[in-house]
Order: C-alpha cells, then structure tokens, then sequence
C-alpha cells in the first residue's frame, strides 16, 4: 500500500472538510452512473479479467523469449506508456538477460523510425501492434513499414511473430489480424488508454520482459480494496485527491511530480498522461510536468526555489532500491569523499531528498505532497496504478468533468489529416 504525508502541503483547508462530496462521489464510482461510467471497468478489472487470456499472454511472452531478440511494441499514448513505464521501474535501464523491448509507432520522427528499423534488422524480432481501432495515424504509419519488415524478413513465418492487442470485434487491425492469422489479444471497451496497462495492452509486453504478472495483478487487486473506503481517514488515494482540489483553490495550477529514481522516468511519463488527459478540460484542471532529482535540480531546481509559485511537488520515494552499492574509501582522498566512505549510496538518495524537501517547502514556500511505495516491485507497481485511478477519477469528478474521454486530443488530428490530404 502506499502511504500519503501532507504535512508538508501547506493546505489552507482542512481535507476531511471535503467528506460529504467525496462519499457522493465515490457512490457514483461504485454505481457506474458518474460521468464517462462507459469506461469504469478498470475498478472491477481485478476480479473481472479473463483468466484464460491470462495463460495466453504468458505463453505468447514464453514463445517471444524462448524465439527471440527484440520485441518491438508498436503503440502510442496509453497503447505503450504504461509497459514501458512498469518494465523500466521494475526491471530497471539495463536489465540482464532480458529480451529487449523497442518502442515504434509513437512518434513521426523520420530519423528514429529509420534508426530502429536499421537497428533491429540483424536480429530475431517479434512485433506487438496495439490500437483498438487500427487507425492510429503514428501507429499505423510505423506498423506499415514494420509488417513490409516482417514479411520481407520471415516470409508465411512472419504472422507467427506478428501479435495484435486489438478491440475484439471490430476495427482495421482486427480485421487484418483475422486475414493474416496474427494472434490477438483483447483491449476492454470500458478500459480507456491510460487505463489500459492493467490489460493486454500493458500485461503482454510485461511479461516478455520477464516481469511476474501475477504479481503484478496482486498488487492491482489489493490495491482495489485498500483504496476503496470512501472514508478520508482510511484512503490515502482520495486525500491525495481532495488535497490537489484545495491546492489549486489556493492558485496552485502546476503539479511538479517528483522522483528520485532514474528508471521512474517513465512512470513520470504514464502519470503526466494520465492525469493531463483526465482533467484538462473545460478550462480546468492542474498541468501535470514532472522532474528527476537530485539530476533536475541541476536545471528545474533554481525555478522552483526562487521563481514563480505556480507550482507545487508530489514527490514519489521508494523506500527499497532495486539494488544498493556501498561508497568506497580512497586512500589518498583527493576528491574529498571520504566522508562518505561505507555508506549506502541509497541512503545518500535519501538524504538529497530530505534535504530538497526542505530547502523547497521551508526556504522555497512550495507545498509538498509526498507518497511513499514500499520498492519497485511488480507488485508495488500495480498496486501504484490503483492508487493514481481512484486519485484521478475523484479529483475530475470534484471539477465535474469527465475524467474517462478527450475531446481535446480529437482536435490536432482533424487539422492533421486535412493538412495530410486524407479524405
């Protein structure tokens, strides 16, 4: 479970003030009659996911392992941010022995698009397309030019090594998967992008990298009922909530999300798509932006200190590293280190992190939220996908929006397919 402070928040309202709105609202969670209900299917998918597609993912992720180099997910938005961010947090940048895990199909970049197809081409490559509707423009475009790959590579082989996460019954990429035999798996009609990470669009690539999926499941399922009482004393998810309400009813339109963890990069990634895309709408919402410190404090920290107070910090700490080292002593000592000598570098993390808490909510005037996961486990992460649902969804529902749609999103593409010359 993780653990909330606001001690260092600076709210000027008491959160508990908020109880009676969040029970109405949580009522309408529990009841699927909230705004966007159609896609609420994430708060009972622990129960509800199919146990033989489970079994499935994990032998198509056992073939991919077994068969191949590379695994090249083919997605953007929701479609890849969370695996990627759960295979970076958990496996870490350079893991051993693990299939390695390309990213195509979100981005226009002529010169990355070449750069991974030049690069994968001596290896043994598995493709995971994934687009409920198969016309994704960026995903589209580079799962062209990957399945001409394929099929130039493997010949009749290539559909064996093609994989679809895909609506189940309708869409360009169904229909073609149907055609060409790639064996597919399912993305829920009532589970939107960035809720998707819990299905096969984030659980196939997980488990091709190695990942315990079972665990992971776990930790999203005991997560379900830990963040489930309405009760602000007992739900750190929905304090969490009420608390960014009261922040930003006191000016505050910037989250700065904060971690202290290089292979959380991504996961900074997945929550600022997760959190802009729910509530940045109807000329409301905070923007989420996100730093890795101690590194960002070389460039983002002077802002934050002295600049403008638009901002606040929610900083995520891990309590256990994935792996530790010991500072080492030198004789001579020329570089003055000594001090640290025996000491856990973790431990120095961790003391960078205090001491930025400090210079920034007592020197700095920055409110600071902090949450706590116990380590970067399979488990922890999908107990942290939990904690930041049930968050997001109450906090755009307090504004009354819809935290499950994206009008805005809809906008740039019809001016980019006109410009385009797509009928």
């Amino acid at each position: 479970m993780l653990t909330l402070d606001l001690n260092h928040a600076k709210l000027k309202e008491d959160v508990k003030s908020y109880q009676e709105e969040v029970n109405k609202i949580d009522e309408t969670l529990r009841n699927h009659t909230c705004k966007g209900n159609d896609f609420t299917g994430w708060l009972t998918w622990a129960q509800d996911y199919d146990r033989n597609e489970f079994t499935r993912i994990k032998e198509c992720a056992k073939r991919i392992q077994e068969n191949g180099d590379v695994l090249v997910v083919c997605g953007i938005g929701g479609s890849y941010l969370g695996a990627r961010a759960a295979i970076e947090m958990i496996n870490g940048i350079y893991p051993e022995n693990q299939i390695e895990i390309v990213y195509l199909g979100n981005t226009f970049s002529s010169s990355y698009i070449a750069q991974v197809m030049k690069y994968i081409e001596g290896k043994s490559v598995y493709v995971n397309v994934i687009s409920k509707s198969g016309t994704t423009t960026e995903t589209a475009l580079a799962f062209r030019i990957l399945k001409q790959f394929m099929e130039d590579k493997y010949g009749e082989e290539a559909s064996s090594r093609i994989i679809a996460t895909t609506d189940k019954a309708r869409g360009t990429l169904k229909a073609l998967a149907e055609e060409q035999g790639y064996e597919t798996f399912v993305i829920p009609d009532d589970i939107g992008g960035r809720f998707s990470v819990i299905t096969p669009v984030g659980v196939l690539p997980m488990a091709a990298a190695g990942i315990d999926i079972d665990a992971f499941m776990k930790g999203y399922a005991d997560g379900s009922g830990e963040y489930s009482d309405p009760d602000l004393d007992k739900n750190p998810a929905y304090r969490y909530a009420v608390a960014r309400r009261i922040l930003q009813n006191q000016g505050y339109d910037v989250e700065l999300f904060v971690n202290y963890e290089t292979q959380m990069q991504m996961v900074a990634e997945w929550w600022k798509q997760l959190f802009g895309e729910s509530e940045g709408k109807d000329g409301l919402g905070i923007l989420p932006d996100s730093a890795n410190f101690s590194t960002d404090l070389h460039s983002l920290g002077q802002f934050v200190q002295d600049g403008k107070k638009v901002l606040f910090e929610t900083n995520l700490y891990v309590d256990q590293p994935m792996i530790d080292i010991t500072f080492p002593n030198d004789k001579e000592d020329k570089d003055g280190m000594n001090y640290l000598a025996g000491k856990s570098v973790d431990w120095a993390n961790k003391m960078a992190a205090k001491g930025t808490l400090m210079a920034h909510e007592e020197t700095g005037g920055i409110p600071n939220i902090l949450i706590t996961m116990p380590s970067m486990s399979a488990y922890d992460f999908g107990n942290m996908c939990m904690f930041f649902f049930k968050a997001i969804a109450m906090t755009t529902l307090m504004n009354g929006s819809n935290p499950f749609n994206q009008p805005g999103v809809e906008v740039y593409k019809k001016n980019m397919f006109k410009l385009l010359g797509k009928e």
